[in-house]
């Protein structure tokens, strides 16, 4: 049987909390502001900065989900759309207008309300395929208010002043 303790977790792991809109490293911490609370366009569409259970980042970048808008937002509520458009021209052969107003007016909506969603897959699929935390890395909550962990720190690395690391314990 083989050694499961060193593989990475299943991108199917990461597609759910995309989905609850949580966090994709430790799957607790909302991604955005919960939508009770949203008082503005802002609110909706930003990304809170991280996360405050494991300290993951959500924006590596400026423009960082610019792909999830472009790519899976309005690429697949346009594929989706399209679709339905066809079907609707080939099972019910309506004038041509007919079959895309039926579409083209409820795109702007889903596109609205899916927009959380796209950044949250995205960033799901970008930790699955190119995960930017240290692989020994734990919690801030495995640690105790000296910043040790029970483990007297065995693997735990850290980086100097040039950015190298190296073993805290070496």
């Amino acid at each position: 049987m083989p050694d499961r303790s060193h593989q990475s977790p299943a991108a199917w792991r990461f597609i759910r909390r995309a989905l609850a809109l949580r966090c994709p490293e430790c799957g607790v911490s909302p991604i955005f502001v919960p939508w009770r609370k949203v008082k503005s366009l802002f609110d909706w569409f930003t990304p809170l900065d991280g996360c405050p259970r494991c300290g993951y980042a959500y924006e590596r970048e400026q423009g960082y989900f610019l792909l999830s808008i472009w790519g899976l937002n309005y690429g697949l509520v346009g594929g989706i759309f399209l679709i339905i458009a066809l079907w609707i021209q080939h099972r019910y052969n309506p004038g041509v207008w007919s079959a895309w107003w039926l579409v083209l007016l409820p795109m702007p909506i889903l596109s609205f309300l899916f927009a959380r969603h796209a950044k949250s897959l995205f960033l799901a699929m970008d930790h699955y395929f190119d995960p930017h935390v240290k692989p020994n890395a734990r919690r801030p909550a495995d640690r105790d208010e000296d910043g040790h962990g029970d483990d007297a720190d065995a693997g735990w690395t850290d980086e100097d002043e040039d950015g190298r690391e190296h073993l805290s314990g070496s």
